[in-house]
């Protein structure tokens, strides 16, 4: 859900460390000029200055972050998300095993061990990982954090779909199964899946069924934060989540307010990247875009929590003012904004029924509704120019990518429906560009008479009820489904296995929505991953992403670029491609 030299520095290391083992491991004043953990320098005001280092660097202390949000998250529990927003905004309350470094832009994609006191150990046959917690960790009422804590968390948000649906699922693919199919910790008190093992209360160690390079970005996944079992009672967890980070719940009201205060019990001794700043951090749900915005500008907020960037009118007041401009950061983050063709769902099992759609779409008119070229160019592949990987190619090319109505209509010919048809299309409601956007789908397929209804859902509920469960999409004839994504981790694979590989489409908060199940998809990924070459492992990305675009289930529409505006109210703040060009939210504090 979520690289550049960075990018290639990271995966040089973990390529040499495959060559060996056959498989990789993985107080300033406000604008002053201290460094971040990353190296980073801190930066003060202007255009893109957050993309490029710390602005507003400061440990002063005190006040209310405030964040707001239009709609709601799919949940703020950490075993309980796919959102980049809460993966990154998590991390304030939960500990993975490892992280990315706060750092400006490519910086960000740093990985660094957090719950645990290094990046994995691997076995020489890569099949096993092992990593050991810091000394001295604690949850927010003062118990120890123990290994068997992380492996329940495994358990519960990869093992648990009927309860915990929304994350990825690749856990349950990589591990090794019992003899038994495990179902889980709610269904199976047995104690747990063997292929994890916890010796002691500070090791945890990974059986997997093959080699993975990519083990230690999983791990940084917030499905590893640790959940005592006593603590928890399935979908009531998130209302009383068990801190191990830096702040704790304090009061948290469904689709209305989250309230965070200082943890007593966190030790910053234990945690070289997190800073305590803040007195109090809120979270307001439900609030308007606009709304959003002004407070922003006003500095009554310091964080649009979802970090997609102000809303269109928002966007053309501030680039008509230089003062507004020079506070906005506008960056890629390894973002993808498209349609997804749903080929369970006729004629769309048919290619060229998939074809006519890619033909047909005015992409110029599609990137204008999304906020115009600073919000993203036009896209012509599944794979980002920020994701290694990436290969310049255009498979479904129309004039001036503007569309193309005879080639549209010979496609729905051979389809057999020259007349057109009827399907459906979903967006998410709290996101108007993205309504915008289906609009210009809709009004460009009916010049060759595919009728489109718009349907739209919450943003917190699109995956667990609406585009992400398989069987709701089929019995309501939604064919195509609007869609951003990015990286789970800043590689091919973390970018292409969750929407393309046929094994990770789940019963619900699915998230390869076309229901792509090519088995020479699925064979390339597996390449790909226990591949101890770097440059051989991009080339296979770059191969997969031309059989998809082959395959005509995604119509990309533009290489999505956030524009986020930066209260002078916030200290801290940073652009990093780790959470998609979002500001970092570990250590953001206030001048208020």
């Amino acid at each position: 859900m979520r690289r550049s030299r960075t990018v290639a520095v990271i995966a040089t290391a973990a390529a040499a460390v495959l060559v060996v083992t056959g498989c990789s491991s993985g107080s300033s004043k406000s604008s002053g000029s201290s460094s971040s953990a990353s190296g980073a320098s801190a930066g003060g005001g202007g255009t893109d200055a957050a993309t490029k280092g710390i602005v507003n660097a400061s440990d002063k202390k005190g006040g209310t972050v405030t964040y707001e949000m239009k709609g709601g998250p799919d949940s703020f529990d950490p075993g309980n998300t796919y959102y980049a927003y809460i993966y990154n905004f998590s991390r304030l309350y939960g500990r993975p095993l490892t992280t990315f470094a706060p750092g400006a832009g490519a910086q960000g994609n740093k990985l660094v061990p957090d719950l645990a006191e290094s990046l994995g150990k691997v076995s020489a046959d890569g099949l096993t990982w092992t990593y050991k917690l810091r000394a001295g960790l604690k949850y927010d009422d003062g118990t120890a954090i123990s290994s068997k804590d992380v492996k329940y968390a495994v358990e519960r948000s990869n093992f648990a779909r009927d309860v915990n649906s929304n994350g990825p699922t690749y856990f349950q693919e990589l591990l090794v199964d019992n003899a038994t199919p495990y179902q889980g910790p709610y269904k199976d008190k047995e104690g747990g899946l063997n292929s994890i093992e916890t010796p002691d209360d500070q090791t945890i160690v990974f059986h997997l069924k093959q080699p993975f390079a990519d083990f230690d970005y999983l791990v940084g996944a917030p499905q590893t934060v640790p959940v005592p079992q006593a603590k928890d009672d399935g979908a009531g967890y998130v209302k009383h989540v068990v801190s191990s980070g830096s702040y704790k719940f304090e009061s948290y009201e469904d689709g209305k307010q989250l309230t965070l205060v200082p943890n007593t019990n966190w030790d910053p001794s234990t945690d070289p990247i997190r800073k305590q700043l803040a007195d109090k951090i809120v979270v307001r749900m439900g609030m308007e875009q606009s709304t959003i915005d002004k407070d922003l500008i006003a500095g009554n907020a310091q964080v649009d929590l979802v970090g997609s960037g102000v809303d269109p009118q928002t966007q053309a007041q501030i680039l008509q003012n230089q003062k507004l401009k020079a506070n906005t950061d506008n960056a890629f983050g390894g973002r993808l904004a498209y349609v997804a063709i749903n080929t369970k769902v006729a004629p769309f099992d048919n290619l060229e029924c998939r074809k006519a759609v890619q033909y047909a779409i005015d992409k110029v008119s599609v990137q204008t509704t999304l906020g115009g070229p600073i919000r993203g160019q036009i896209a012509n592949t599944v794979l980002p120019p920020d994701v290694p990987g990436h290969q310049d190619f255009n498979t479904w090319e129309t004039n001036g990518s503007k569309g193309d109505e005879a080639k549209a209509k010979d496609a729905l010919k051979a389809c057999n429906k020259p007349d057109g048809f009827s399907t459906v299309i979903t967006a998410r409601t709290e996101r108007d560009p993205e309504v915008q956007a289906a609009t210009a789908i809709q009004a460009a397929l009916k010049k060759i008479n595919i009728n489109v209804e718009i349907q739209k859902y919450a943003q917190g509920k699109y995956f667990s009820d609406a585009a992400g469960v398989p069987q709701f999409t089929q019995d309501h004839n939604i064919g195509l489904m609007m869609m951003q994504w990015s990286a789970d981790w800043p590689t091919g694979y973390g970018f292409l296995q969750q929407i393309a590989d046929g094994r990770a489409i789940k019963a619900s908060g699915n998230s390869n929505l076309a229901q792509l199940n090519d088995p020479g998809i699925n064979k390339l990924l597996d390449d790909a991953i226990v591949n101890p070459d770097q440059s051989a492992r991009e080339k296979i990305y770059g191969d997969i992403d031309k059989k998809i675009m082959d395959q005509a289930v995604y119509v990309p529409l533009t290489y999505f670029k956030v524009f986020l505006y930066r209260p002078d109210s916030a200290t801290n703040l940073v652009s990093t491609s780790g959470f998609s060009g979002e500001y970092d939210y570990l250590n953001i504090g206030t001048t208020k």
